[in-house]
């Protein structure tokens, strides 16, 4: 039988991370994030690190928090988007971001997490992504002080491919609807974005839950074996979930 994953608490999950590690966190935006292991993770106070997650959370939110504190020194995402603490800290040469496509971010991840450790795409063919160029890291004065190197391209049946690597990291970050104490996993609607990727890659992959259940097999979005730990959210922390962007109307 599977060991119980379960972890006291947050603190007690992420106490063997030490500087320099690297994580690959779930969330689209401020969707699925999981908010209370990012505080955690901030609150150990290491620094130097780098994350693969879709986006860097938003200004005062989700990653975003690490990345105010110049926690983070390199990113992979496919979006730097609205955060503009993200895009000051990029544009000043004072963090390096590696930008990809976000499906081949997606397929990166899973890969990793699959034992695969590269494979042909065609997104990106013809464009810096595959050729080269895209800036990594900046000078102050804003010229580029790293580029991206060039990628191998292949011609399948006619067709021009890239090859992308795959990604693994030092620890997953995640949040899950419902998950058990073996670490088997459900996420609910859009919140099944990246997490399930994310969970794949990491070598020691967390997962903070609203909810521990039993789960009947035929609902595990994520098996328990890509999962180490697991935290218990309490009912305040599982409803207090940020919004990006409130849209209203007259009533």
């Amino acid at each position: 039988m599977s060991r119980d994953k379960v972890v006291a608490t947050a603190e007690e999950a992420l106490a063997d991370v030490r500087d320099g590690a690297s994580f690959a966190v779930g969330g689209f935006g401020l969707s699925g994030i999981p908010s209370v292991l990012i505080q955690a993770l901030y609150r150990t106070g290491v620094t130097g690190i780098s994350v693969v997650s879709n986006n860097c959370g938003v200004d005062g939110g989700g990653l975003g928090v690490l990345l105010a504190a110049g926690r983070i020194a390199r990113v992979t995402a496919s979006y730097i988007g609205e955060n503009k603490e993200f895009a000051r800290q990029y544009l000043a040469g004072e963090i390096e971001v590696e930008l990809t496509p976000q499906g081949s971010l997606a397929e990166r991840l899973r890969a990793g997490g699959s034992g695969i450790p590269a494979f042909y795409t065609p997104a990106g063919v013809g464009t810096p992504v595959a050729d080269g160029g895209l800036p990594l890291r900046h000078h102050p004065d804003g010229s580029v002080a790293l580029a991206s190197p060039p990628k191998e391209v292949r011609e399948f049946d006619g067709r021009r491919y890239v090859l992308e690597r795959a990604i693994t990291t030092d620890y997953a970050l995640v949040r899950a609807a419902k998950g058990d104490r073996h670490g088997n996993l459900v996420f609910a609607k859009t919140a099944r974005n990246f997490n399930p990727l994310a969970a794949m890659a990491g070598r020691v992959t967390v997962a903070e839950v609203e909810e521990l259940t039993e789960l009947d097999p035929d609902e595990v979005h994520l098996p328990g074996v890509f999962v180490r730990r697991v935290v218990v959210l309490t009912p305040e922390q599982a409803a207090d979930k940020g919004i990006e962007k409130r849209t209203v109307r007259p009533a």
